[in-house]
């Protein structure tokens, strides 16, 4: 194997690790020590890739939303109006309930870090800011091809992104064995009737 490879691995197999014990215990009683004893790494293979827990947080997080940017990019180029392609960024939000994993605890600590530590703060709130631009600029789109009314944009944005949270959190509390595809599709489909132009 050659040594980029193995460099490659090594960081892949931290951010693993990390992902799973920040899940499971939380940020904060989560040591590096305890990373690279469930990565299988020395601390100085550990300090070769991240110069801190704080640096593999922001590192996942980044990864998360970039993951979640390509998929609502991806639903906005292939879908015909607005009103179709907020259905299916919607299923974005029940496929992640349904798979479950590591990244709905995650989503929590993200959050929790963020009110504590202005470096989180600040890599968290660029991306929401982006994600209210994103939606207010297709719900323009929306009252400009005239499937939606004529609302506030950016207020609509906030009550879209509003929803996705809202289901996020309970999907974090109630893993009862709901179908969240269908729920998340049920909530979409109730919000966009009071906002659908006549």
């Amino acid at each position: 194997m050659k040594q980029q490879d193995r460099a490659t691995q090594t960081k892949e197999s931290i951010l693993k690790a990390a992902e799973h014990l920040f899940a499971v215990q939380g940020y904060e009683a989560t040591s590096v020590s305890m990373i690279c004893d469930a990565a299988g790494v020395s601390k100085g293979a550990f300090y070769h890739h991240f110069e801190t827990k704080q640096s593999i947080f922001l590192e996942l997080m980044q990864r998360w939303l970039k993951g979640l940017d390509e998929q609502l990019v991806l639903i906005d180029e292939s879908t015909e109006d607005v009103k179709e392609g907020l259905l299916s960024m919607g299923e974005i939000i029940g496929q992640v309930l349904d798979v479950g994993g590591p990244q709905l605890p995650i989503f929590l600590e993200f959050w929790s870090r963020a009110i504590r530590d202005p470096d989180v703060w600040e890599a968290t709130v660029e991306p929401f800011q982006r994600y209210r631009d994103f939606f207010a600029a297709l719900v323009q789109r929306g009252i400009d091809e005239g499937s939606l009314r004529d609302l506030a944009p950016h207020n609509t944005a906030r009550v879209l992104i509003a929803l996705a949270v809202g289901m996020l959190v309970q999907g974090l509390l109630d893993t009862g064995g709901e179908d969240w595809q269908d729920i998340t599709k049920e909530a979409l489909e109730f919000l966009l009737h009071g906002i659908a132009a006549r």
